[in-house]
C-alpha cells in the first residue's frame, strides 16, 4: 500500500507553486526588504504582494497584516501583547476549555504575573456556552479569545455571535480568534465578526512552515514581543522571512482558488470516512465536529498510541491528538471539555483530510483499521 497521510491537521504538503517562488527567492531575489537598494527594492515587493494576497482574503487593509514565525508567535502576540499594553487598569481575560496550547499556555503564565482568566465551558459538540460568556463578561475584562475551528475535534465556534455578544457590552473589550485551522477551509472575515485580532500559520493551507500571521484591526491597544530594527512598524522586528512570506501569500491564493470545490471534496472525504467507520465497525463514538476536515473517533477497547503505531506500520498516518502537544503525557483538555470518560479519551485517533486526500484512501484506512481492530482490543489488558 502506499502512503496515506491522514494528519493534514498538523501539518500539510507544500503546493508545488509554493516550493517554486520559495525557491526563486532564496536563489534570485534574496534581498533584504530593508535594504535601500534594487534588490531590497525587489524583496520588499515580494513582501507586499503577499501582504496584498493574504489582506484580499481577510477583506481587511494589508497594512493590518503583521508576518510572525507561525500561528504560536502570533497568538502569544495576541495574548501577551495586548495584556501588557493593559495590565495597569485591566486584570480579566476570558477564554473556552478547548484553547490550543498556544493560547493555553501563554495564559497559564499571565495568572502567574496576576492577570484572571475564565474558562468557558463547551458543550458535548465542543461548542461554547454563550450565556457563560455573557455571565463572565465584567467591567475589567479587556480581552476574549476563542478559537474558530478546534485542532482536535473540528468544533466550529460561533464566532460572529460571540463578536456581538463582547462588542455590545463594551465595544473596547478586544476580542481574538485562533483561525488556524480554519482559514483555507472557510471563508475568515474578521470585520463582519467584528474580532480585532485573528490568527494562522503557513503550513496548514500547503505552505511552509516557520511562517503565520496575525491580523490587528488599525487602533488595537497592543505591545511588540519582539523588539530590534523597527521592521513592520515595529509590531514585529526582524528581518522579515521573504521566502515563507512569498510562499505564505502563493498557498493563499491558491488555497482560496475554486475554495468551494476544495472544501466540498474535503468534506466529501471526511464524511465518507465517518460512515463506514460508524456502519461497520463496532463499539466506535464519533466526536468530530462541522469542519470540513476534521474526524475525532473513539475506538474503544485500544489505546490510541496502539492503534496510532499499528496504522503507522500500514502506511497510514494519523493523531492521536494535537501535533503541539504530542510529547505531553496530559489528558486532552477538548476531550475532557466535551465530557469523554477515561475509556474514550484514551482510545481516541484524529484524521484530519486535505485536497491531496480521496474516496480510495478513505476506504483503504477502513479495511485496515477492520482487519486491526479486533486484534488489538483481544490483546488489549483490561
Amino acid at each position: 500500500m502506499s502512503e496515506i497521510y491522514f494528519d493534514n491537521g498538523a501539518t500539510t504538503r507544500a503546493f508545488p507553486e509554493v516550493r517554486e517562488i520559495m525557491s526563486e527567492v532564496l536563489d534570485i531575489e534574496y534581498g533584504n526588504p530593508s535594504s535601500m537598494h534594487m534588490k531590497g527594492f525587489r524583496a520588499e515587493k515580494y513582501l507586499n504582494q503577499a501582504k496584498e494576497t493574504i489582506a484580499k482574503s481577510l477583506k481587511v487593509d494589508p497594512k493590518e497584516i503583521y508576518f510572525t514565525s507561525g500561528g504560536t508567535e502570533a497568538n502569544n502576540l495576541a495574548l501577551i501583547g495586548t495584556a501588557m499594553a493593559h495590565k495597569r487598569t485591566k486584570k480579566h481575560i476570558i477564554t473556552s476549555c478547548i484553547e490550543h496550547a498556544s493560547v493555553y499556555n501563554p495564559l497559564s503564565c499571565l495568572e502567574d504575573e496576576g492577570f484572571e482568566v475564565t474558562y468557558l465551558p463547551v458543550d458535548h459538540k465542543g461548542i461554547v456556552d454563550l450565556d457563560k460568556l455573557k455571565e463572565a463578561l465584567r467591567p475589567d475584562t479587556f480581552l476574549v479569545s476563542v478559537m474558530c475551528v478546534n485542532n482536535e475535534i473540528g468544533a466550529v465556534e460561533p464566532i460572529e455571535e460571540i463578536g456581538k455578544i463582547v462588542k455590545s457590552y463594551d465595544s473596547s473589550i478586544l476580542f481574538h480568534t485562533d483561525c488556524i485551522q480554519a482559514y483555507g477551509k472557510m471563508k475568515c472575515f474578521p470585520k463582519k465578526w467584528k474580532v480585532d485580532m485573528l490568527s494562522v500559520s503557513g503550513h496548514k493551507i500547503h505552505g511552509p512552515k516557520g511562517i503565520g500571521f496575525i491580523y490587528i484591526k488599525e487602533g488595537t491597544k497592543i505591545k511588540p514581543m519582539i523588539w530590534g530594527g523597527n521592521q513592520q512598524k515595529g509590531m514585529r522586528s526582524g528581518t522579515e522571512n521573504v521566502p515563507g512570506i512569498v510562499g505564505l501569500g502563493k498557498a493563499t491564493e491558491l488555497i482560496y482558488q475554486d475554495h468551494k470545490e476544495k472544501v466540498k471534496h474535503i468534506r466529501a472525504v471526511k464524511e465518507h470516512f465517518i460512515d463506514r467507520v460508524m456502519a461497520e465497525i463496532p463499539n466506535v463514538k464519533d466526536n468530530s465536529g462541522e469542519a470540513p476536515h476534521i474526524a475525532s473517533i473513539s475506538f474503544l477497547g485500544v489505546r490510541s498510541e496502539v492503534l496510532l503505531h499499528a496504522l503507522e506500520e500500514k502506511g497510514i498516518y494519523v493523531s492521536a491528538g494535537s501535533a503541539c502537544s504530542s510529547n505531553k503525557p496530559e489528558v486532552s483538555g477538548t476531550l475532557r471539555g466535551i465530557g469523554l470518560d477515561k475509556e474514550h479519551y484514551e482510545s481516541t485517533l484524529r484524521f484530519s483530510f486535505s485536497i491531496y486526500n480521496t474516496v480510495e484512501e478513505a476506504d483503504a484506512c477502513v479495511e485496515c483499521l477492520k482487519e486491526l481492530l479486533p486484534v488489538l482490543r483481544k490483546f488489549t489488558r483490561k
